[in-house]
């Protein structure tokens, strides 16, 4: 599967939660390898790539919080300057949108990992793919 399975957990925007949902998958076990936060004034979404979606999101759901499944992709990103706009660039031809995206913890050899959530998944994935960009499959990407 070229897809990576990502955890969002809406939370309060008050003193605590986000250390809440750390303690609780800490005592599950569960590994954080990567993880966004967005906030408004009243509320924040936490989106984690986490080393075992469904423990996590058991556990958090559990313990009183909203969490959801979303597909993003992991891309292996030339760790240079324009290596980001290579791959920008590529999705912008073919006009699909990135809605979001965040770093993962750790390098591929050379190379940054980021996270995309697009507007068009199967039509990024095919662009990427056929121009040689580097699609990391959701179990190898737990797992570094």
């Amino acid at each position: 599967m070229d897809h990576v399975e990502q955890i969002s957990i809406f939370l309060e925007n008050k003193a605590g939660r986000l250390a809440e949902v750390t303690r609780i998958l800490a005592e599950a076990q569960v590994n954080i390898r990567a993880l966004s936060l967005a906030d408004t004034s009243d509320f924040g979404i936490l989106r984690l790539i986490v080393n075992d979606c469904e423990k996590a999101k058991t556990e958090l759901k559990a313990h009183g919080f909203t969490v959801g499944k979303t597909e993003v992709v992991a891309v292996e990103v030339s760790d240079q300057p324009g290596g980001l706009y290579y791959i920008l660039r590529i999705l912008q031809k073919s006009n699909v949108n990135v809605e979001y995206m965040y770093a993962f913890v750790q390098q591929s050899g050379a190379n940054a990992v980021l996270i995309f959530r697009f507007d068009n998944m199967e039509e990024a994935l095919k662009i990427l793919k056929e121009k040689g960009v580097n699609v990391i499959r959701g179990e190898k990407l737990y797992s570094m």
